[in-house]
């Protein structure tokens, strides 16, 4: 398995319910009462993150995604940090709702806004690089998905296209992200491991394939 450089692989996969997997971030994060709990899910694009927010948003009652790329839209591949933290994660902290339109959205006359109803429980915010040191005062809990680069590229080429222009897309992701990655290691910061894509035989509905953090 090709990993990023410096993340360790991790060790000790199980097949746990999605349930149990959502125990297990909260009793990492106890003593949270007033406003949501809050939990990053990050990895390489391609590695699923997406996919699992939505199933944890199905079957955990009052629980909202926030996409970092819709924050990150037309801003810039990584450098948007405060903008979340400012818009987003500092009024769910408050118990507010959110209603964000960035800037970008607005000078590119995109429709809508980044929102979060009030009341909720559980907020999965989603995208590669959410668990890094400037966000960390806001996180609750944080799931990396580990995954071999190689099959999690040919994935992300497989969901957005294979033309030339994706192609320089991705190249100039990878630009930013190898270093990104490598200086925050979220893997080592990440509270629980889940395979992506998964290596063991479960039902994606109701189940994941999980480690505990390779190394801290």
């Amino acid at each position: 398995m090709r990993l990023h450089p410096g993340e360790t692989m991790a060790v000790g996969w199980r097949v746990v319910t999605l349930l149990d997997a959502v125990r297990q971030l909260c009793d990492a994060s106890p003593g949270v009462a007033g406003r949501p709990r809050v939990i990053a899910i990050d990895g390489r694009g391609g590695a699923g993150k997406t996919t699992l927010a939505g199933r944890l948003c199905e079957v955990v009652a009052g629980s909202a995604v926030v996409h970092t790329d819709d924050v990150a839209w037309n801003h810039a591949y990584f450098d948007w940090g405060a903008l979340l933290a400012e818009n987003v994660l500092r009024p769910l902290h408050r118990g507010e709702a959110v209603d964000f339109r960035p800037a970008a959205w607005i000078s590119h006359d995109r429709p809508g806004s980044i929102t979060v109803p009030a009341g909720v429980g559980f907020v999965w915010v989603e995208g590669t690089g959410v668990i890094r040191e400037e966000l960390a005062p806001w996180l609750d809990a944080s799931v990396w998905m580990q995954g071999d680069l190689d099959e999690q590229e040919r994935l992300l080429l497989v969901r957005d296209g294979d033309s030339p222009a994706q192609r320089e897309h991705v190249a100039n992701w990878l630009l930013e992200e190898v270093p990104f990655l490598s200086r925050e290691r979220p893997w080592a910061r990440a509270t629980m491991i889940v395979a992506g894509p998964p290596h063991l035989e479960h039902d994606p509905g109701t189940e994941v394939v999980v480690a505990p953090p390779a190394d801290r």
